[in-house]
């Protein structure tokens, strides 16, 4: 029997920093760190800060509750640790997509998103172009995942 797919964990925004270090104290765990994942960092987000629970949390990671409550524990006992230890914690890693538009090169091909919601794309990445069209999944009845664009023009 084969294992279950992995499903990739929605994330809605990119943590604003990427981790805290302690001061003060006698800096034991000076170069220890605690490695959060963004999947947890999003759990504690929307769970401790935004007071949503975990069936509400769950759905809009796109996993199921179980799940949730799971990346959540781990979550809190990796806090835990950083404090009471006195190491530092480094948000970053996972298996996680930014819900965030995608968008295709019409130049060079490349597929690209923006997790910055707040400054526009104004180039391809990759080649520098302004000509790009904005991709979207839509699925149909029959489950398949067409992909229809919209041409941007950027000039």
């Amino acid at each position: 029997m084969s294992p279950r797919p992995f499903r990739l964990r929605r994330i809605s925004d990119p943590p604003v920093i990427s981790g805290f270090k302690p001061y003060g104290g006698n800096n034991k765990g000076e170069n220890e760190s605690v490695f959060l994942h963004l999947e947890e960092y999003e759990a504690l987000r929307l769970c401790d800060h935004e007071m949503l629970n975990h069936h509400q949390a769950s759905l809009l990671m796109s996993v199921s509750r179980p799940t949730l409550t799971r990346i959540y524990s781990s979550a809190r006992k990796k806090v835990a640790e950083a404090i009471v230890m006195g190491k530092q914690i480094i948000i970053e890693g996972g298996k996680v997509y930014f819900d965030s538009e995608w968008y295709s090169c019409n130049n060079c091909g490349c597929f690209f998103n923006n997790p910055d919601k707040i400054n526009g794309i104004l180039e391809c990445p990759l080649c520098r172009k302004k000509d790009f069209s904005k991709f979207n999944n839509i699925s149909d009845e029959s489950g398949d995942s067409p992909a229809e664009k919209v041409t941007i023009k950027n000039k």
